[in-house]
Parts: structure tokens; C-alpha cells; sequence
């Protein structure tokens, strides 16, 4: 059975939202998988955290390639992907050693430096390859996109926050926002919920805090 021409027109619309909900979910295992406890001297939310590139990198590919994304999306997209992997990898394996034997001082560097910087970054460029193709499609409906979106907002806040990215974080919500609200007749209004609230929260954790505490830091996690 072929699928209609207006189920193939939403099919970029599906994909960029699997890819959103996806991202949330992956990016919160180490926290959400904690209580799963240890198998030998890894966890296994680390061995869980093995398919994170893969269910957001391959949804996001997906709707770049329904959405016929043009030749300089996918170079912006190879680029971010490969960056993400590098980071993604970086972190995965120093954060693993790190909970075998902590205190070392170069597994911080890796992890919770070079590594989340690294990662995040790919992770934006992933997100600018999908807004650049998709942004001026038909918006949906506001409840299909809102769910997503708010998703993304929860984890780029969480993520900048207490992988100790904030200042990039806050700077790339601020650009996506713009983004958002220059293409706002269109589906890039959906970054404005997906990226606002974080440049809100961000902004307001900083200036109450005088600058960017790691929530476990606080002793909020």
C-alpha cells in the first residue's frame, strides 16, 4: 500500500519530532538509568548511553532527507554529526572511567570539558542543519510541534546547566530564538518554544546564581 501525497508532505514533520523527543530522552539516560545500578565496573545506563548517536543522529538524517535538504544542509549536518560522535564518545568513555575511579584529574577535563563542549556543539550544528531546511515548511498545528519542542527546551537547559556549557548554551538559545522568530510563519516558529524558555532560564540561573553552579553542585540532584 503507497502512501498519499499529503502523508509523504508530513513525513519531515514526523521525523524532526521522533528526532526532538529522541533527543530529550538520550540525553537524560545517565540520570534517568542511575537507579539500574552496576554490571561489573560500568553502569549500564553507560551501555544504554551506546545508542544515543544513533536514534539522534539517524531521525535528524531522516528529516533532512524527506525534507530534500540541499547540498550545503548535509555538509553543515556531516559536520555536526561527526562532532557529536567525537564528543558524545569522549564523554561516554571518560564519564565511565570517571565513575569506576573518581578523582581523576584528566577524566574531568575530557568529560565535563572537552567533551560536553564538543558534544554540544555537533548537537547545534545536527539542529542548524534540520532548521535550515525545514524552518520555512507549513507550520503544523501548535499542540503536534509543542510537545517536541518543549523537550528540547528541558534538555538544552539541563544539559548546559550541568554539563557546564552554560554560556554557550545561552548564546546558541539566544541565535535559535532569533531564528524562530524570524521564520515564525512558518514551522521555524517551532524553535521559539524549543530554545526560548531555555535562553529565559539560563539567563535567570546566572544572574541568581552570579553565575553558572552545576545543579549537583547545589545538591539539587
Amino acid at each position: 500500500m503507497t502512501s498519499t501525497p499529503a502523508a509523504r508532505d508530513r513525513r519531515p514533520e514526523r521525523w524532526l519530532a521522533a528526532c526532538a523527543l529522541l533527543y530529550g530522552l538520550t540525553h537524560h539516560i545517565g540520570f534517568g538509568l542511575a537507579g539500574l545500578g552496576t554490571i561489573g565496573h560500568t553502569r549500564w545506563a553507560d551501555w544504554a548511553d551506546f545508542l544515543t548517536p544513533y536514534t539522534v543522529l539517524l531521525t535528524a538524517a531522516a528529516a533532512l532527507h524527506t525534507g530534500q535538504a540541499d547540498r550545503r544542509s548535509w555538509v553543515v549536518y556531516l559536520i555536526g554529526a561527526i562532532t557529536y560522535v567525537e564528543g558524545h564518545g569522549i564523554h561516554l568513555a571518560a564519564n565511565s572511567v570517571g565513575n569506576d575511579t573518581p578523582g581523576i584529574t584528566v577524566v574531568h577535563l575530557w568529560d565535563e570539558v572537552v567533551g560536553h563542549y564538543v558534544w554540544y556543539a555537533g548537537t547545534a550544528l545536527v539542529f542548524a542543519a534540520l532548521a535550515r531546511t525545514l524552518a520555512r515548511r507549513p507550520a503544523p498545528p501548535p499542540h503536534h510541534a509543542l510537545v517536541p519542542a518543549l523537550a528540547v527546551a528541558l534538555t538544552w537547559t539541563t544539559n548546559s546547566l550541568e554539563g557546564g556549557t552554560a554560556v554557550m548554551g545561552v548564546i546558541i538559545a539566544a541565535l535559535f530564538t532569533a531564528w524562530g522568530l524570524h521564520t515564525r510563519h512558518h514551522l521555524g516558529r517551532a524553535l521559539i518554544p524549543a530554545f526560548a524558555p531555555a535562553l529565559i532560564v539560563l539567563t535567570a540561573y546566572g544572574i541568581w546564581h552570579q553565575g553558572f553552579p552545576q545543579p549537583t553542585e547545589l545538591g539539587w540532584l
